[in-house]
């Protein structure tokens, strides 16, 4: 089965598809031919949702998804009733609304750390979000608030410069030889993938990533930091969520 469409269009809402599979052994996790559902990863909660049965209107409702080697597998409420069945044809819908937060606050959290590596050479030691908020770790010795507020006005500032966000995906050899491609501390790409998705903020930062974003930083509007912290000797919490 192909990966989702999120990873090359962002901004589909709908699409539909046929179930090619439940568990037999947990019936509440379905595979359809093709989906919308970003499966999380890279700090991204996975998306939202509903399914329909093209066949007679019944709903199930999307909790979560996951990846499944190649797969995507949709974990649906069966709330004591039956899965739909293999073969069904379903219309595949996403709950938009959180699934535009996220894309908001993920390009957010890359405009942070393309300000952060580029005014301070910082790596990422970790991260994590929510729709409209996370959390973001630096290799920072020192932090301050001095020094927090002037990351947050810079970051507000590029966002305002409203830079188009692009996506591309490149051969491995191809992408590795763009210098620091990858900005966390440890290199999570596993050595078998071939091809590397990038993630490009015009005129800011460029890195590997999966998730889903906005096409323009003026869609994120402005951000807070709302707090910052030590969680160990080279390595400090930035905690934002986006204020408009």
């Amino acid at each position: 089965m192909a990966g989702s469409i999120a990873a090359v269009d962002a901004y589909a809402r709908s699409v539909e598809a046929r179930v090619v599979a439940v568990d037999p052994s947990d019936r509440s996790l379905v595979v359809l031919d093709r989906t919308i559902f970003y499966p999380g990863g890279g700090g991204q909660p996975a998306d939202r949702g509903m399914l329909l049965r093209t066949a007679d209107g019944r709903q199930w409702t999307v909790a979560s998804a996951r990846r499944a080697g190649s797969e995507i597998v949709h974990v649906i409420e069966l709330d004591g009733g039956d899965p739909p069945s293999v073969g069904d044809g379903v219309h595949v819908d996403l709950d938009w609304a959180r699934r535009h937060l996220l894309m908001r606050t993920h390009t957010a959290f890359h405009a942070l750390c393309g300000v952060v590596w580029r005014d301070y050479g910082a790596l990422v030691t970790g991260g994590n979000m929510e729709p409209g908020s996370g959390r973001m770790d630096f290799e920072f010795e020192r932090m301050g608030g001095e020094l927090v507020a002037t990351i947050e006005e810079t970051v507000n500032r590029e966002l305002a410069a409203a830079r188009d966000v692009r996506v591309a995906v490149l051969p491995r050899d191809e992408a590795f030889a763009i210098p620091d491609l990858i900005r966390t501390k440890v290199n999570l790409l596993p050595p078998g993938i071939e091809e590397i998705r990038t993630i490009e903020i015009v005129g800011l930062d460029l890195q590997a990533d999966g998730g889903t974003h906005v096409a323009n930083t003026r869609e994120v509007g402005a951000i807070r930091v709302t707090g910052y912290e030590s969680k160990g000797r080279i390595n400090k919490r930035i905690r934002m969520e986006l204020v408009s």
